[in-house]
């Protein structure tokens, strides 16, 4: 396995195709839930709960069983936030990462908290505590689509 080839398998980096992720935005008592992800891409950054979609899995179960498998959290689908691209280009512009991206507002219904091997921390933010946090640009974004942009 390469280095570009990170921990989670091959051919996430440098794809022949993008990648079908999902992501959960986890609320409770107005608190986001956010990880801090121990791989690329993003490594070193907080993000929402989130992974690849398993062939013959529906988006909101991906969505479920990536938010349990890295935060223990059982979680309930509310409502789609959003849909779009993460393209990440190397120095020479070959795309380093492609992720078609579905984001959905989820709430917890059960489990217990604990780490996994793909995230190095764990927390309850604030929306205004979150501007303080070194954002992966996706999570960021899916949170700000939630409350209709930037700020507001």
């Amino acid at each position: 396995m390469t280095q570009e080839n990170d921990e989670q398998g091959p051919h996430r980096a440098y794809p022949e195709h993008p990648l079908v992720g999902v992501g959960a935005v986890v609320i409770k008592d107005g608190k986001f839930l956010l990880i801090k992800r121990a791989f690329e891409p993003s490594l070193g950054k907080w993000s929402v709960p989130g992974g690849l979609v398993e062939v013959g899995e529906s988006l909101a179960e991906a969505c479920i069983r990536e938010t349990e498998e890295e935060t223990g959290l059982k979680v309930e689908i509310l409502e789609l936030i959003n849909v779009f691209d993460m393209i990440d280009r190397d120095d020479s512009g070959k795309v380093r990462y492609h992720y078609v991206l579905i984001d959905f507002l989820a709430k917890p219904v059960g489990g217990k908290e604990r780490l996994s091997p793909e995230s190095t921390d764990m927390r309850w933010v604030s929306r205004e505590d979150m501007r303080q946090l070194d954002m992966a640009k996706t999570a960021r974004r899916a949170i700000e689509e939630l409350f209709g942009g930037p700020g507001r």
